[in-house]
């Protein structure tokens, strides 16, 4: 039951191909966004699509495979987890960023 507290599963589109990040230590991170969408009625009867992007982070080998295969606007079907973590930025405020650390993904034929 412990592998269900944190897990987050999406089916979306990416934004833009992966930035890639060679760091000092020999890991690889590729950092991608996805947009995921829905559809609804409004009040209305009008049709409304509403889209979330969601920032992702990949580590090692799935990496690799980011940068190898993931091109803007693929489908894309996604397993992580959430992480949130804070930095400062320029001007010393402490600023907070909610990621999705994948942990595995699929590429569609759509």
């Amino acid at each position: 039951m412990n592998a269900l507290k944190n897990r987050v599963q999406l089916v979306g589109n990416l934004g833009n191909n992966p930035e890639i990040i060679n760091l000092e230590s020999g890991k690889k991170l590729a950092k991608f966004s996805i947009a995921t969408n829905e559809t609804y009625k409004n009040s209305e009867g009008k049709k409304v699509t509403d889209t979330q992007w969601h920032n992702i982070i990949a580590w090692g080998k799935l990496a690799e495979l980011a940068e190898n295969y993931l091109l803007q606007g693929k489908e894309v079907i996604l397993e992580g987890k959430l992480t949130t973590r804070s930095y400062e930025n320029k001007s010393g405020e402490k600023k907070y960023i909610t990621e999705i650390v994948a942990q595995d993904f699929l590429i569609t034929n759509k």
